[in-house]
């Protein structure tokens, strides 16, 4: 089978890492072109990796009928509008997340992919870590039992600038939403309501911008299972992301990974050094296995792991959880998806 042609539209953070993989990790794909509005930096991009063209807009990679799919890279208020004009084109698509913060838009996406009969993969790529991996067999199997409790804890190591936060749809729909993703691969099931208490603990700026930068957010599972997620802008020892989920025979937890194992013992104190720092360096190898599934998925005709819906849900979430802040209580799913 020949190699699969990928246009990537956006060279920004994550479009060099989806870059690096296709050049280094994916053999049984490749990098045809690749486009971003700072044409210098899409350049700089194409030259190191061996990306043979830079496209002058995403629709001149849409527009050329040997590129069989599509990265979108970009600005997320570009994700809705690009997933359409991809479909259209007859592209299939991986799309970072979130598909937008509009569920009207959203779904007139997720329409034009159904139409178009084309594969749409969300960039959730932490379903695609070793350690969380792990957590969702042993619910899947049975190993713990009947889950009864779940607790996410997911912290960055120093808050964005106000400027982003302005335009990221605030920490619910930009933080959380990977943590709403995870809640739902983790039990297997759909949240029938969100609780979320927060607030400005961290950067005042945060506050004045609209958004909060610490939260605590209680879920209740169809199922039963109770969930929480514990939020924070700001833990200074570095990025903190640790699961555990409790059943009716055990548990399963994952801690934070580390540069080394080495623990240093001494008359005073037993230390090891922190945690990765961020998500580049956390995420490495979750990045390269949501790309290679994304790829083996369209070369076998299969569905994609995770789904245009899948990208949906989590934008309910968001909203639910935002709503559910504002006004003191608690917020049905049904408020929010009806």
């Amino acid at each position: 089978m020949s190699k699969l042609n990928i246009g990537i539209v956006g060279a920004g953070r994550i479009g060099k890492v989806h870059a690096e993989t296709i050049a280094y990790r994916l053999p049984e794909a490749q990098a045809a072109a690749i486009a971003d509005v700072n044409q210098e930096e899409a350049r700089k991009v194409a030259a190191r990796l061996g990306i043979g063209r830079v496209a002058a807009s995403a629709q001149e990679i849409l527009a050329d009928a040997s590129i069989d799919a599509v990265l979108i890279c970009s600005s997320t208020d570009t994700h809705a509008s690009l997933i359409v004009e991809a479909a259209q084109a007859g592209k299939h698509i991986f799309c970072e997340k979130p598909v937008d913060h509009s569920l009207a838009r959203i779904d007139t996406a997720l329409e034009a992919v159904k139409k178009a009969g084309v594969q749409l993969q969300i960039g959730f790529n932490r379903r695609f870590d070793a350690n969380f991996a792990r957590v969702r067999a042993a619910v899947a199997s049975g190993e713990i039992g009947q889950p009864h409790l779940m607790h996410i804890i997911s912290r960055d190591p120093a808050p964005p600038p106000p400027a982003y936060v302005k335009v990221s749809g605030g920490m619910f729909l930009d933080m959380t939403i990977h943590d709403f993703d995870m809640a739902r691969f983790l039990i297997g099931d759909e949240v029938e309501s969100v609780y979320a208490a927060a607030g400005v603990m961290v950067d005042p700026e945060i506050g004045a911008a609209g958004d909060v930068d610490t939260a605590v957010i209680t879920l209740r599972f169809r199922n039963g299972v109770i969930g929480t997620i514990d939020n924070s802008r700001k833990a200074v020892y570095g990025y903190d992301q640790r699961v555990e989920v409790l059943g009716s025979k055990g548990s399963i937890a994952t801690g934070n990974c580390y540069p080394n194992q080495a623990v240093v013992s001494t008359g005073s104190e037993v230390r090891r050094d922190l945690p990765l720092n961020f998500f580049m360096e956390r995420y490495t190898e979750s990045f390269a296995n949501e790309l290679r599934a994304f790829v083996e998925a369209i070369r076998s005709g299969q569905p994609t792991p995770v789904t245009g819906m899948d990208g949906r849900v989590p934008v309910v979430m968001a909203l639910a959880a935002r709503k559910s802040y504002d006004e003191g209580r608690v917020v049905q799913m049904a408020e929010i998806s009806a």
